[in-house]
């Protein structure tokens, strides 16, 4: 799963010369990766275009408090889509 992210990341932050290796379940996506509020819009459509409406990145981080958004690690995005991946499962 970690590698199916990092590989959409770098799609998302291609203009800014992302490697893949750079992107760990520890990596922030503001600190670290540098993504801006525009490419978590990208990412969510991205996300969305992989995995359909099991996977709803906008709703998910409406469910969140700012400090959580801005410190948000690859690794909760990897568990949040391999459970709702599995939920969708199912069902």
């Amino acid at each position: 799963m970690l590698a199916e992210i990092a590989g959409l990341l770098a799609v998302v932050l291609d203009e800014y010369g992302l490697d893949e290796g750079e992107v760990t379940m520890d990596a922030r996506f503001a600190e670290d990766l540098g993504l801006e509020s525009i490419d978590l819009v990208t990412l969510a459509g991205h996300l969305q275009e992989r995995w359909g409406e099991r996977i709803n990145f906008a709703e998910w981080l409406a469910g969140m408090e700012l400090d959580e958004i801005i410190g948000l690690t690859v690794g909760r995005l990897v568990a949040h889509v391999a459970d709702r991946l599995q939920t969708a499962g199912r069902s």
